[in-house]
């Protein structure tokens, strides 16, 4: 079999830039997102740079028959996963009790469920090939998020899911949790739907700083990586941080 590093998430943003950082260090690619049309754009790049082109598969992470399809489009393929990097998901901003129910329980399933599924799914896989497991969390998951609470939260449990595989999985595996700040990309029109956010606007880093950062330290097997100077502040006072002040400030910033 073949190994590959599979990316969820790949049509775009963050997810791209990994798939350009994972290409260059010669890794065979599977990308995973929606958008067919998006991805082949990507491979398009990718081919370009003169590494292999990446496998396509278009898959709704959010139907959960997915993880189960992608396994079997990789074993017919004769593919085996040697890196897993869970990019895929999304935000909301907003007030919990005004967001669509549908839309805030989908943001569970995606950022959360699909995520650990996957883990587990092809977990067997990476440790015999004595490879890694990267999830894309957010500087969000170090603290609570008024007006965008589901989706902090749900980043909340990546960071902390993280932490305790890496400490688990330790000599075995590699296990980073990739936690950047705003970053210029569609994740911040879908959350805010065209409403101007201020928390976008601050500390913001762009989406190939964040990959090729995140992509370094991945290989080193680094527990947790905060792109740029302003987050990595941010992010060690948030525990500091009284909690009513950080509820105040994250209110603020984001209504």
């Amino acid at each position: 079999m073949n190994n590959v590093t599979v990316i969820t998430g790949a049509s775009g943003g963050i997810g791209e830039e990994l798939a350009y950082c994972a290409a260059k260090a010669g890794r065979k690619l599977v990308l995973v997102a929606r958008s067919a049309d998006k991805m082949k754009a990507v491979a398009d790049k990718i081919v370009a740079l003169g590494a292999p082109a990446p496998e396509i598969v278009a898959l709704d992470l959010g139907n959960p028959a997915s993880g189960e399809a992608l396994a079997n489009t990789l074993k017919q393929k004769n593919l085996k996963v040697f890196e897993l990097i869970n990019n895929a998901g999304y935000g909301l901003a907003g007030r919990f009790e005004e967001l669509d129910a549908a839309d805030q329980i989908g943001m569970v399933d995606l950022n959360v469920r699909v995520l650990t599924d996957l883990t587990r799914r092809f977990l067997p896989e990476i440790i015999e090939a004595k490879g890694g497991v990267m999830n894309v969390a957010s500087t969000a998951a170090f603290q609570p998020g008024p007006n965008m609470a589901v989706y902090y939260a749900s980043k909340a449990y990546v960071l902390s899911f993280s932490e305790a595989i890496w400490y688990e999985l330790k000599g075995r595996v590699r296990v980073t949790c990739l936690c950047p700040g705003p970053v210029p990309t569609g994740f911040s029109g879908r959350a805010n739907k065209g409403q101007d956010l201020r928390l976008m606007k601050l500390s913001m880093t762009s989406a190939d700083f964040v990959a090729s950062r995140g992509w370094e330290r991945f290989q080193r097997g680094q527990r947790v990586v905060v792109p740029g100077v302003l987050n990595e502040i941010s992010t060690t006072l948030a525990p500091l941080t009284p909690r009513a002040l950080t509820l105040s400030l994250a209110s603020r910033l984001s209504r």
